[in-house]
């Protein structure tokens, strides 16, 4: 058996670590960005999704397979059990963070639904098995149905962990658990799935019910990874990162979500196994991924072409493709190693792919999603249709659904799990990762403590920490110093006022109720440069204010629709919180032949633009957009 384990509200709950997550009964974020985000997944989103499952017909393929239509009335990819999965994961954590009962009779409803499909041996799949279709197993290189049991894990680890262990679908999950554990152990198929997920999934299960098997399967998984079981195919074995066994590799290469989910396993694992070899080898290569194949946006991924990693430094901005899932995988393996290790740079990059690249996907009014997030659109987009999915790869605009909707879903279960990222405790003391507006309590050695955070960060800087429960003795109170924040942070705790470098600044005394401590983070717009081997960044800079990346957006430009037009001066410039830089327009004459003109011209006046938070554009409708601005002296050199 594991560690024994708390059902904690939690989407990851490791048996050791330096950190021990809360629970999201222990963290409320009350307003602020994040609460209206969240309100906006609760109101919208999960209700657009279990929309569109049921018109585009993935939540009617479990009723076909009862009623014996399948394969003839099956609807979409060989994956689409999934996302019907990432939905009910969604709803589980919606339904433990508020209550919702109307929601529950939903999520009850489905499962009413999935239950008959699972054959008494555990399978369940859509897709395969039954007369007419491919058999079980057949194809594990693009079949997706251990992928698809991982989302079916880990929804029943979110439904177990609110409601109970149980719960029919909780059970209905053991049994497929059980059944993946005798199809693929020792002496049965020696493979494993083309789309890890299933890895951290049967270790966080293993967590939740104490059954040492799921680790043991997890395991088995992670040790095949790499030894060629897959065969090869066009894009190359590490595509689905069977190229090199994980100890082994020295970067995330290959399909982004791909790779970034197996590392979350492999960290799941070695967390359990408390083996440093693995550990270590996943820290290396996402050491050097984020170095070198990482957007400023946090954001992974540079080749529509097998939706996967660049080379070192391959960052095109307007061929990005930094998948919205990746995004969402990032944070997952990022908290798994901030929980492991307690290094506070993990937090840095969970902070900067959810403003940047998860904020980014949903539009305004959480019924249109982008797949793919480009730094740079050079063209207005135009308006996808309303009424029937959208091909996944287009940036133009956010879309209401995809041919392939993983992202929706994704962005759904995140959001409901936003509290899980926010704090950390230790048996002396409470950690401060994430900055909202909310409340915070955690159980530690001689009772429970709790802080109020008031702020209206990411907008302002001040974050104040309120001590509103405490214990008789001495703990810690640990505050996360952003990696951006170098210069200007300061920390003050009664009239002591201290100056503070990136990392954790910490306060340890006896806590009174009433006591403060006053975070300032030099939340102001600041240039950031490229690293000078990113060919396609030379002469380009991109605009900072806190953790959120700004872009220019051609429907605040009045004399150009081409953002590209733009050359900056340098001037940057900010009034109440709105960024504004001074530009140039280029103007360039036509040619017959696009190399060695010497006449582009800087053209009229200096003109100032405002830019924007990224997450926000194309929220107006079509335009133009970019990240990084070229420099007016690059032009003339």
């Amino acid at each position: 058996m594991l560690t024994e384990t708390t059902s904690a509200a939690v989407p990851v709950n490791p048996s050791r670590g330096t950190l021990r997550p809360l629970s999201l009964s222990q963290v409320s974020i009350d307003s602020g960005f994040w609460a209206d985000k969240q309100q906006l997944n609760a109101s919208a989103i999960i209700d657009h999704c279990e929309y569109w499952m049921e018109k585009v017909g993935w939540i009617g393929n479990f009723d076909a397979a009862v009623e014996g239509r399948l394969p003839a009335d099956r609807t979409g990819r060989e994956f689409s059990d999934s996302d019907v999965y990432k939905l009910l994961e969604a709803m589980a954590w919606e339904i433990g963070r508020t209550g919702d009962s109307r929601l529950d009779e939903r999520f009850r409803a489905l499962v009413a639904r999935i239950a008959p499909v699972q054959e008494e041996d555990g399978y369940l799949n859509t897709m395969f098995g039954r007369p007419g279709q491919e058999p079980r197993y057949s194809d594990l290189q693009w079949g997706h149905e251990l992928y698809c049991y991982g989302h079916l894990l880990q929804a029943a680890v979110a439904r177990g962990r609110t409601v109970g262990a149980d719960d029919e679908f909780v059970q209905l999950a053991r049994r497929a658990a059980d059944h993946v554990c005798d199809v693929f152990g020792e002496g049965g198929i020696e493979s494993v799935c083309g789309h890890p997920e299933v890895e951290m999934a049967l270790v966080e299960f293993g967590r939740f019910t104490g059954e040492t098997r799921y680790l043991n399967q997890a395991r088995l998984f992670i040790n095949r990874r790499g030894t060629g079981t897959l065969g090869d195919i066009e894009l190359g074995r590490s595509y689905f990162q069977d190229d090199t066994p994980v100890r082994d590799a020295e970067v995330l290469r290959g399909h982004a979500v791909r790779a970034v989910y197996l590392a979350a396993g492999a960290v799941d694992v070695a967390v359990e196994d408390d083996e440093s070899e693995l550990l270590d080898a996943v820290v290396n290569q996402l050491d050097r991924t984020v170095a070198r194949r990482t957007y400023i946006t946090g954001g992974m991924g540079a080749h529509h072409e097998g939706e996967s990693f660049g080379m070192d430094f391959e960052l095109p901005s307007d061929r990005a493709y930094s998948e919205t899932c990746a995004g969402v995988g990032s944070v997952m393996l990022n908290h798994r190693l901030l929980l492991a290790t307690g290094e506070e740079r993990y937090a840095d990059l969970i902070e900067r792919t959810l403003f940047n690249v998860v904020a980014t996907s949903p539009a305004a009014d959480g019924k249109a999603f982008y797949y793919t997030n480009t730094l740079h659109q050079r063209e207005p987009g135009s308006t996808p249709p309303e009424d029937e999915p959208s091909p996944r790869a287009s940036s133009s605009l956010r879309a209401p659904w995809f041919e392939v909707s993983c992202c929706p879903t994704n962005v759904a279960r995140t959001l409901a799990t936003l509290g899980a990222y926010v704090a950390s405790s230790t048996p002396d003391g409470l950690q401060v990762h994430q900055y909202a507006a909310g409340t915070i309590s955690a159980d530690i050695d001689g009772g429970t403590v709790a802080v109020r955070v008031e702020t209206e960060y990411p907008t302002d800087g001040v974050i104040r920490i309120v001590v509103t429960e405490t214990i008789d003795s001495d703990w810690e109170l640990a505050l996360r110093i952003p990696g951006w924040a170098a210069d200007g942070a300061t920390l003050q705790d009664g009239d002591d006022v201290r100056e503070l470098a990136p990392g954790s600044a910490t306060a340890r005394r006896a806590f009174a109720v009433g006591d403060e401590l006053v975070l300032t983070l030099p939340v102001t717009a600041r240039w950031t440069t490229p690293d000078p081997r990113i060919d396609a960044l030379r002469g380009q800079r991109a605009v900072e204010r806190g953790p959120v990346v700004l872009c220019a957006e051609s429907t605040d430009v009045a004399f150009t629709d081409d953002v590209d037009e733009l050359r900056i001066t340098g001037e940057l410039s900010e009034q109440g919180g709105e960024v504004t830089v001074g530009v140039h327009r280029m103007v360039a004459p036509e040619h017959t032949w696009p190399y060695g003109v010497e006449d582009a011209e800087i053209a009229g006046e200096t003109h100032s633009i405002r830019l924007i938070p990224y997450s926000s554009w194309a929220n107006r409708g079509p335009s133009t957009m970019r990240i990084w601005l070229p420099l007016e002296d690059d032009v003339r050199a």
